[in-house]
């Protein structure tokens, strides 16, 4: 016949560091396992969120309205480099043949005012044209080229706007 104190008296002896290392070591292989089943299926979950956070409607719009509004912005600053042209050939048919230095010196300054001005100007649309440009070519923003136009729009956008502007 058994003494069921004995297992208790060992028990006891040995002391509760015993207990809480199998205590331990259970909790362990438990936190392992579901780790090792958790950590693989996190990844879905980040997969989805991402998916969600690029491609809901709302996403789509906002990425499509900044192309529309990146075009609209690259076609005025083109049409402000071919206005400050305009000044430039104007200016020097009215001097033609005359070396700059013997200009008067308002239209010299205000040639220099102008080169300014049109350079930061081309600086501006080559920025943009290149931002443009690279969002373009990333594939959470492909809805945006020909047959993946959202519904109710006629015509695509640019796929690319011609970067660096030089000087003339």
């Amino acid at each position: 016949m058994s003494v069921p104190w004995k297992g208790y008296n060992d028990a006891y002896e040995r002391g509760p560091l015993t207990l809480f290392f199998k205590v331990f070591g259970v909790l362990l292989l438990i936190s392992l396992v579901v780790g090792a089943v958790g950590w693989p299926l996190g990844w879905f979950s980040n997969a989805s969120k991402i998916a969600a956070k690029e491609f809901y409607p709302e996403a789509l719009l906002h990425k499509y309205e900044w192309f529309k509004d990146a075009a609209a912005a690259c076609d005025q600053k083109l049409a402000t480099i071919e206005v400050y042209d305009a000044r430039f050939r104007e200016l020097e048919s009215v001097y033609a043949g005359v070396p700059r230095s013997a200009w008067a010196r308002d239209d010299r300054n205000q040639w220099s005012i102008w080169q300014s001005e049109a350079a930061g100007i081309r600086a501006s649309y080559n920025e943009l044209a290149a931002t443009y440009n690279a969002q373009m070519v990333k594939f959470n923003w492909r809805f945006t080229n020909v047959g993946d136009l959202p519904h109710g729009a006629t015509q695509p956008l640019a796929r690319e706007f011609k970067p660096y502007l030089e000087g003339q």
